[in-house]
């Protein structure tokens, strides 16, 4: 019986969250706080993956700021990683999983996760990427599209196309976030999955596909890579080199130009958390340590003060620190004008 290679996952931790200000902070973004469990959206990927029998050690993609918070959480949950890249500067998703590729085995598998991510039904992913795998000998880039449950429009969607193999579709067109008119249209029509950002491809064929459509940025990254400077598994590319990629992500630079890109659907129990919102919709009504009378339908959270609440409803109130935001539901996209009023006084 012949072994089946393992995948190495690479983990993508760059995020900012600012959506989920004010707990969600530079210092500390999204993935680095325990929103939807006891352990944080980053520790919880880097579970999904941990099973030595399938999976090769990770190699983790962060910022330079955040190197001391994936080591402690790292050490936490006992994952000793591949290889932990600490980017100089934030250049978006393309160079970030460049950057990984050009340090892995050419042929390995990739597995392409952002840290930020919360899955369900983890059963589901893994049949997901068991129906993928087949595809990579061929030259195959895959990725998993969540079958969508509301015309959301925060998401951007995937045009399924015509069957490949099974559970397996060629990609039609990728879609940008759209109008709610057209995610209405799109959701009833049934052929379009939501973009979760999720890849499978080999080291070699991203690279090879990175090269042909985006050359500037590969030969940035190639020689950033290059001149890296190696503590242990600590790598930190060549800051000007890197600085000089276009800042671009993985959809734009590749994944939308490349003839041999596939689309696994998948109903895995997925959100991207991207608001506090997202965060209600998950289920998570916390009442902030305080007591709530005559409250209903409330998202209340505090990692600071105890909030109290009476005769209230709809709303998102959330403490951090000296910080409170409070926001009718179904609004907390805004938060981000909070915070760039913020940076710009």
């Amino acid at each position: 019986m012949i072994t089946p290679p393992k995948i190495t996952p690479v983990i993508l931790s760059g995020g900012a969250g600012t959506r989920l200000w004010p707990m969600s902070r530079d210092d500390r973004p999204k993935q680095f706080l325990a929103l939807t469990a006891d352990q944080t959206m980053f520790a919880l990927t880097v579970m999904r993956v941990a099973d030595p029998a399938r999976f090769a050690p990770p190699i983790i993609v962060a910022g330079e700021r955040h190197g001391a918070l994936i080591e402690r959480e790292l050490g936490d949950i006992g994952v000793a990683p591949a290889a932990v890249i600490l980017e100089p500067c934030a250049r978006n998703t393309a160079p970030a999983i460049a950057i990984a590729a050009l340090v892995s085995r050419p042929k390995a598998a990739l597995l392409v996760m952002p840290s930020d991510h919360v899955i369900t039904d983890p059963a589901a992913f893994e049949a997901a990427i068991a129906a993928a795998m087949p595809m990579l000998e061929d030259g195959w880039m895959v990725t998993f599209g969540v079958t969508p449950t509301a015309p959301e429009t925060g998401y951007g969607y995937i045009a399924v196309g015509e069957a490949l193999a099974p559970g397996v579709h060629r990609v039609s067109r990728f879609v940008e976030k759209p109008e709610r008119a057209r995610a209405q249209a799109m959701v009833a029509a049934g052929d379009h999955v939501w973009n979760a950002g999720i890849f499978l491809f080999r080291a070699d064929a991203y690279l090879q596909a990175l090269a042909t459509h985006a050359p500037a940025m590969f030969a940035a990254v190639q020689a950033a890579a290059a001149s890296a400077t190696l503590d242990g598994i600590i790598i930190r590319p060549e800051p000007g080199a890197f600085a000089a990629a276009p800042a671009d992500s993985i959809d734009y630079a590749v994944m939308e130009k490349a003839a041999r890109v596939a689309v696994v659907p998948v109903s895995m129990g997925w959100s991207d958390v991207g608001s506090w919102d997202a965060l209600y919709d998950f289920g998570s009504v916390a009442a902030g340590g305080g007591i709530a009378i005559d409250t209903q339908n409330c998202l209340v959270r505090s990692d600071s003060v105890r909030i109290h609440t009476i005769g209230v409803s709809d709303l998102v109130i959330v403490a951090s620190g000296n910080d409170v935001i409070i926001v009718p539901r179904g609004h907390s996209q805004r938060v981000k004008e909070i915070v760039d009023a913020l940076k710009a006084r």
